[in-house]
């Protein structure tokens, strides 16, 4: 049973040993260029873009033809050329919208690219984030197995010597039974170990897609973020989600803007050539049109309003916002500093002398101060310190990636434009 814990830990850190490594940059790198949440709002930025193009232009020209004065009983009855009333009209009508609310329409639709753009520096962060937790979620499942596999080396060790000590009657067969139980303790840990890693690779094949299970490079430096500490307010007006919000109050104050242009109706001018029989003489006709605000109390008035009242809201909702995410960043950098000021007790305290409590028992052990029993707590006892680090480590590296990546790293910050 030993030597199939071991073979399979062998196998496990062994496959691809010969592979490119797969490093945190590489992996959300790859990530970003296979998302389709990016493309989909690369294709509302272009969207939006086209579309400020096209409000800032005059509505299409209206080809209008008929039958004026057609009569219907009588000798003339449906003769378009007899009776001198009856004209066949062709003309074109146009609306002309003025440049104001042209521009307003224009400006519109660009406000609303910009705040696709800004959505789409929010998916990249997302993906960014989403990524560096899976990958470091492998990591760390790799890690915890490597002690594990350590530690189940060192047990198969101690049966070895347990069993003779037994034979040279320095020994008890509780001793041998206990050296095995432990060894079986970890194997069975070992088993979910692999379980965790293979779920932990599935989750990074979510993003990167093939290459999820290459060998991980080096890990992130834990200990720095790109957020001011100093200047957290100010650096989080730049989050995606806050710009996403401002962009949103830009429109709703463009909308009420429109409203009150709206409120002025807009001329429409139609030019016709009219026909008449041969008998007659043709004539052309000029005419112009506007609508008749009668009701602009309930009508422009309220809609001017209704469009004043959700800008106010596009505000409110964004300084909300801002506080949630203020109030949640500063909870993350709190648990980040306590991860590392932890992580260094156990780095610098706890772990050696855990392992110097197993190297004094293994002494005492082999020179025949103590029993089995006392080494193999000691072994547990430095197996589960050693886990503790692990995990430790690996929740303040979760705690470094939320705070990281609230927003596109360097590499895709062009990117998310």
């Amino acid at each position: 049973m030993k030597h199939v814990l071991l073979s399979a830990v062998a196998m496990l850190f062994a496959v691809h040993a010969h592979a490119q490594t797969l490093s945190l940059e590489d992996a959300q790198h790859r990530a970003v260029e296979r998302s389709r949440q990016v493309a989909a709002q690369n294709a509302a930025v272009a969207a939006s873009r086209e579309m400020a193009v096209a409000a800032g232009r005059l509505p299409d020209p209206v080809l209008r033809a008929g039958v004026d004065n057609l009569p219907v009983t009588g000798p003339d009855a449906y003769s378009t050329t007899r009776d001198f009333m009856t004209m066949r009209r062709i003309g074109v009508m146009q609306e002309w919208t003025r440049g104001e609310k042209r521009e307003l329409r224009a400006q519109r639709f660009g406000q609303e690219a910009e705040k696709s753009a800004a959505e789409k520096a929010g998916v990249i962060a997302a993906v960014e984030r989403s990524t560096a937790l899976a990958w470091l979620e492998r990591y760390y499942a790799e890690a915890m197995a490597r002690v594990i596999a350590e530690q189940a080396a060192q047990s198969g060790a101690e049966i070895v010597a347990a069993e003779g000590a037994y034979r040279g009657g320095r020994g008890t067969q509780a001793d041998v039974i206990g050296a095995h139980a432990a060894l079986a303790g970890l194997e069975d840990r070992a088993s979910e170990q692999r379980r965790r890693v293979r779920v932990a690779q599935a989750n990074l094949a979510r993003w990167v897609g093939e290459g999820a299970e290459a060998p991980l490079g080096a890990p992130p430096d834990l200990g720095r973020i790109r957020l001011d500490h100093a200047a957290l307010e100010a650096e989080l007006r730049g989050h995606p989600d806050i710009a996403a919000l401002d962009r949103q109050a830009d429109i709703a104050a463009t909308e009420a803007r429109l409203a009150q242009a709206n409120a002025t109706p807009d001329w429409s001018v139609e030019f016709a050539y009219q026909l008449r029989g041969s008998q007659f003489s043709n004539m052309v006709s000029i005419g112009f049109a506007v609508p008749l605000p009668w009701d602009r109390g309930n009508r422009q008035d309220r809609e001017i309003a209704a469009k004043l009242a959700q800008a106010e809201q596009a505000r409110a909702q964004r300084e909300e916002l801002l506080r949630a995410h203020t109030a949640e960043v500063r909870a993350m950098l709190a648990e980040w500093e306590s991860g590392r000021e932890r992580l260094a007790r156990y780095e610098r305290e706890l772990v050696p002398l855990a392992g110097e409590r197993t190297r004094a028992a293994t002494a005492a052990y082999q020179g025949g101060k103590a029993g089995i029993a006392e080494l193999l707590a000691a072994r547990r006892g430095e197996t589960e310190t050693r886990l503790q680090a692990v995990q430790l480590e690996a929740d303040t590296a979760r705690a470094w990636a939320q705070l990281n990546y609230l927003a596109p790293g360097d590499s895709h910050a062009e990117h998310a434009k």
